[in-house]
This record gives structure tokens, C-alpha cells and sequence, in this order.
């Protein structure tokens, strides 16, 4: 099968689309038929060796494999596997690049069966590739706030991918959101269900606090703007970050006032089929939107990976794994 891989750590041209040994289905897992990968920033971070110290610790042998989601086609289920899809069935399933599944960018790949469930009815497979690991972050996101409905949260990198997804979701859960956005953005992020918008950049913080004096009860900073939007919290507030302050460029946060920062460690949804079969849910009703920024080949891996650094992507960019 053709799979993209990581040889040696680089810039995008490192990336290569080789042929490897095709994967099948053992007792307890699934394999599906990809046809389409997203590109995550997490991906970028393999690519460069950001996670090498885990990728050695883990069973894999190089050449590694990014990619954290996918959507495509049951075409083996493993003997003893108790799942509620069939071969056939279109779905889209969340991986981890450092389990011995390898990652996502592959024609084939084998994950145990509770993480895959079908996709949403009515989607492409670009469309719900963009699902899975994004929506269960911001849904981890939101779930370790654990805010009641009515409270306010502040979320930036609002017109984002997960930043979208926590918008939406926040509304589901009967929140009420302030987001940033660029002057561009504004009617994408409106449009996402946010009930105020702000400019986004530095000083963020103190922006939502003119609007709210008291400040609001939590932010997911999906921007990553750290001790930046601090200022917007009220005495005992939480902050959600989605990167672990300090890791890989991330910036470390200074918490006062008794505020709390939440790390949003989305491997901890790895397995939870019921975040992912709700997610599906909200998805086929209208309540969050699959969003692709633009498709590439899977030959083409290394311009998408130039593209996502060079930042602005509204949505997902996605690879696609069709037969020539």
C-alpha cells in the first residue's frame, strides 16, 4: 500500500510517499480503507522530530507515519471484534502516531475497533476526516471546564479548526461565547454561533474584559496565546490550553488570582466511541460544522504541510487517498 512517511526529520520535503507492507485486522481491531487524512499542526511536529523522544519509546520502527484522523471504508473487522460497524461501512476513526498503528497518512490502516464509528451521514470523506481528533479535542476541551450552562467562555483561535468545533460545541452545551477573530473572520466566527466577537492578537484579554468587567468564567486558548489573554478571567477562572504550556513553542503561563490551567490531552479521548458517535450526532443535526480548507493529493503531502505553516487555514487541509 502507499503510505506517506517520515525518513529522516526535516522541512515538508522530507516527506515521502513510498510503498509498505499492507496492515490487517487482529482480534479486537478494524481496518479501514483511507481516503482521506487531515493535516494537523501535530503532524508538523513529527515531521521536524518534536516527538522523537516518544516515537523511540514506543514499538515503531522508522520510517514513522503522521496523521491523527481519517474517514474511508470498513473493509476488515479482526475474529473476536465486538463493534457496531460492518465492512462496507463509511467511517472515520482518531489515531495516535506513536501507538503501534502508526498514523493516518496510509491507504490502509488498523485501529481497535472503538475508534472507528461511522461517519456522518450525508458527509465526504474530506468532510468527516476533519472530525475526529479535532472535535474530540474541543470536546475534551470544553469537559475539563466543566462549566454550567449560561456561564461565559472565551475562546480563541475561534476561526480555526478546533477553535470552530469549540465554539459550536460550547453552544450546545448552553454557553455563552465571546471569540476573537480577524476583521475577515468576522462573519465565519458569527456564523460558528458566537455571541461576541473581538480582534484577535495580542492584548486579547484585555479586549474581552471591557466587554466583561468581571471577567469570564474560562478560555480555551486554542491560539495559543497564553499569559496574553490571561487578563480576560475572573478571580478563579480556568484556562484550556491545547498544547501543554511549555511544550514544543507553547507559551508558558503565569497564573495569578487563583486561576487554574486545564490541560486538553486529547490522547485521553483516544478510545471514548461515545464522544465520537456524539460528535457524529451534532454533525447530521446542523450543530457543528465539518469544514475543509482545501484537498490534496497524497503525493502532494509536502505542500500541504507547507501550507498549514504558513498559517491562515480556515478548516482542515486534507489528503486524499482515492485509487488512481
Amino acid at each position: 500500500m502507499r503510505a506517506v512517511v517520515v525518513t529522516e526529520y526535516g522541512g515538508p520535503e522530507v516527506l515521502q510517499l513510498v510503498d509498505v507492507d499492507e496492515p490487517h485486522a487482529g482480534p479486537g481491531r478494524v481496518r479501514v480503507r483511507v481516503h482521506a487524512a487531515t493535516v494537523n499542526p501535530a503532524d508538523v511536529l513529527l515531521r521536524v522530530g518534536d516527538i522523537d523522544d516518544a516515537l523511540r519509546a514506543s514499538t515503531l520502527t522508522p520510517p514513522y507515519r503522521p496523521g491523527m484522523e481519517v474517514a474511508g471504508v470498513v473493509d476488515e473487522i479482526g475474529p473476536d471484534t465486538r463493534t457496531d460497524v460492518a465492512i462496507g461501512d463509511r467511517v472515520m476513526a482518531i489515531l495516535m502516531p506513536i501507538d503501534d498503528s502508526g498514523g493516518a497518512y496510509a491507504e490502509y490502516v488498523v485501529v481497535e475497533a472503538d475508534q472507528v464509528t461511522g461517519a456522518p451521514t450525508g458527509s465526504s470523506h474530506a468532510e468527516a476526516a476533519t472530525l475526529p481528533m479535532n472535535g474530540l479535542t474541543a470536546r475534551r476541551a470544553l469537559d475539563v471546564l466543566d462549566l454550567s450552562p449560561g456561564e461565559t467562555l472565551a475562546v480563541t483561535g475561534a476561526a480555526g479548526a478546533v477553535g470552530g468545533y469549540v465554539v459550536q460545541l460550547a453552544k450546545a452545551d448552553g454557553l455563552r461565547v465571546i471569540a476573537d477573530a480577524a476583521p475577515a473572520d468576522e462573519s465565519l466566527v458569527a456564523a460558528l454561533g458566537a455571541d461576541e466577537i473581538v480582534p484577535r492578537g495580542s492584548d486579547v484579554g484585555e479586549r474581552i474584559r471591557r466587554l466583561h468587567p468581571g471577567g469570564v468564567a474560562a478560555v480555551v486558548d486554542a491560539a495559543l496565546q497564553g499569559d496574553q489573554v490571561m487578563s480576560a478571567l475572573r478571580d478563579g477562572g480556568q484556562i484550556a490550553t491545547v498544547r501543554r504550556p511549555g511544550e514544543f513553542g507553547t507559551p508558558t503561563m503565569h497564573p495569578e488570582r487563583a486561576i487554574t490551567v486545564r490541560d486538553v490531552w486529547v490522547p485521553d479521548y483516544t478510545h471514548a466511541t461515545d464522544k465520537l458517535r456524539a460528535l457524529r450526532v451534532l454533525a447530521e443535526k446542523g450543530g457543528i460544522t465539518l469544514r475543509v480548507a482545501q484537498t490534496f493529493p497524497a503525493a502532494h503531502a509536502a505542500a500541504a504541510h507547507r501550507a498549514i505553516e504558513r498559517g491562515g487555514v480556515r478548516g482542515r487541509l486534507v489528503l486524499t487517498f482515492d485509487e488512481n
